[in-house]
């Protein structure tokens, strides 16, 4: 039986991971402290560690687990921009991801985001709750028509322009990697200035990498139409914060959507209700009325959680009996 240290677990990981455990093959051990420098001693004694989206796994942590032994970092995600596969390969590590969850929860969640904010769904529940039946201020917009930049077009990307191209939205799209099988749908690709400068709305499907960090900044927001929609269900890294910030403050920005955030390590996953939330930028954000923040659900399903778990305990057990595992990544 294999040992395996699951970092930053909550409840609903313990669940789904041991309801799909057949047979018991893999012995879990559940943290809920994120993987890092300061927690990496808590992997001694386990064959693999188990690590979501905000563990810490760079070089000093993956050479901590090569020296305890640790032969695989399963991730239980898509996205790895939190690890050196650098540092991976160097310490013969094997490295794995779960690289396709349910492209529809993210996009059915963006387009949620997108319609509260559209309409309001937010204000308007705290006001009939009050028996406020009042529609004044809550004035909305038509999705039918608009024009939507979509910065990313992989399977999360192609799941939420199918359920906009629905909604009778003109879809323009950015991508260096083309997908050939989008412009048969409707949308086509546009150069990226071209997306900042016609979009109404843009909403960002793209993985965080050197390429992509902060590609909405203060040069972007100058390129787009005063009062522009952005919304970000991708890697809170992909916009700079501040300079979003000065766009909603000058009203560049119309309304703001985010289900992630740059520095989101230190919040997200966690009840801070009870504390003061040290972060200046973040609690900025929440002061503006046509902000709209959800704490990183959008992958937060039933269905993709099963499909995590099953795939998640697929590939630690894959590569720990030394066999070929297709979401190997390092």
């Amino acid at each position: 039986m294999y040992k395996v240290a699951v970092f930053s677990s909550k409840k609903y990981d313990q669940q789904f991971l041991e309801q799909f455990n057949q047979g018991g093959q893999l012995d879990l051990h559940f943290f809920e402290s994120r993987l890092s420098r300061q927690t990496v001693e808590l992997a001694q004694g386990f064959q693999a560690v188990c690590v979501f989206v905000n563990d810490v796994v760079d070089h000093h942590v993956l050479e901590q687990l090569h020296t305890f032994g640790v032969n695989v970092v399963a991730l239980r995600c898509a996205g790895f921009n939190n690890l050196d596969l650098k540092a991976a390969r160097q310490f013969n590590i094997k490295i794995c991801r779960v690289p396709e969850y349910s492209p529809e929860a993210v996009a059915e969640h963006t387009v949620g985001i997108l319609l509260t904010l559209s309409r309001k769904f937010h204000k308007a529940y705290w006001r009939v709750r009050e028996n406020n039946f009042a529609l004044d201020g809550l004035m909305g917009f038509n999705l039918h028509g608009k024009t939507i930049g979509v910065i990313g077009t992989g399977k999360i990307g192609l799941a939420t322009i199918k359920i906009l191209l629905g909604f009778g939205c003109q879809v323009h799209c950015y991508d260096p990697y083309p997908n050939p099988d989008l412009q048969t749908l409707g949308a086509k690709y546009v150069t990226l200035d071209d997306l900042f400068s016609q979009s109404d709305i843009i909403s960002l499907h793209c993985p965080l990498t050197p390429d992509t960090k902060h590609i909405i900044d203060s040069e972007a927001l100058a390129k787009m139409k005063t009062g522009v929609v952005i919304i970000n269900t991708s890697r809170g890294g992909l916009v700079d914060s501040n300079a979003i910030i000065g766009g909603l403050k000058s009203r560049k920005i119309g309304f703001l959507g985010l289900d992630v955030y740059e520095l989101e390590s230190e919040l997200f996953f966690e009840d801070l209700s009870d504390d003061i939330v040290q972060d200046d930028i973040f609690t900025r954000l929440l002061t503006f009325p046509n902000v709209f923040i959800t704490g990183h659900q959008g992958f937060f399903t039933e269905e993709a959680l099963i499909t995590i778990a099953q795939t998640t305990l697929d590939n630690i057990e894959t590569l720990l009996s030394g066999k070929d595992c297709d979401n190997l990544i390092a």
